[in-house]
């Protein structure tokens, strides 16, 4: 066992993917990190030429990663309220009167404190019309 340069490298590598992981989540970093981690544990028992701990590296990347898309990803758990942080896919369906009339495909509507821009077929104020589509924090609506 030693304690030289390369197995410093390959511990901050390591630490340095797990900390970028902490700050920027995904699960991308963390494989990394176990492939960095990997190579330094190799590093600390064998003395392996730098080429080769890049080489090992860049395959025990790739294999981490591998191991993630099939084992891991698919395996995520399916949330039970898919809307919950998509405030504005939660409106489709909602039946809501104009607030402003809709002329020349342009209206607004009040859905609890807030306001929200609407597009569809020209309908006066207090018509109640329905939520069909989103766009960015844009509404399409039509007669309900």
């Amino acid at each position: 066992m030693r304690w030289d340069w390369q197995v410093v490298t390959w511990a901050a590598v390591a630490l340095l993917l797990f900390a970028a992981e902490t700050m920027a989540p995904g699960a991308f970093m963390l494989w990394l990190g176990f492939a960095a981690a990997a190579v330094f544990a190799v590093v600390l028992l064998f003395d392996i030429p730098v080429l080769a701990q890049v080489a090992l590296f860049v395959v025990l990347s790739f294999i981490s990663i591998q191991v993630y898309r099939r084992w891991f990803r698919g395996r995520e758990r399916v949330s039970d309220k898919p809307t919950l942080n998509r405030r504005a896919e939660a409106l489709v369906g909602r039946v809501v009167p104009l607030e402003r009339a809709i002329v020349g495909g342009r209206g607004r509507v009040q859905i609890a404190d807030a306001f929200w821009d609407v597009s569809g077929t020209d309908l006066p104020a207090g018509t109640p019309v329905r939520v069909v589509a989103v766009e960015g924090m844009h509404l399409k609506v039509e007669a309900a």
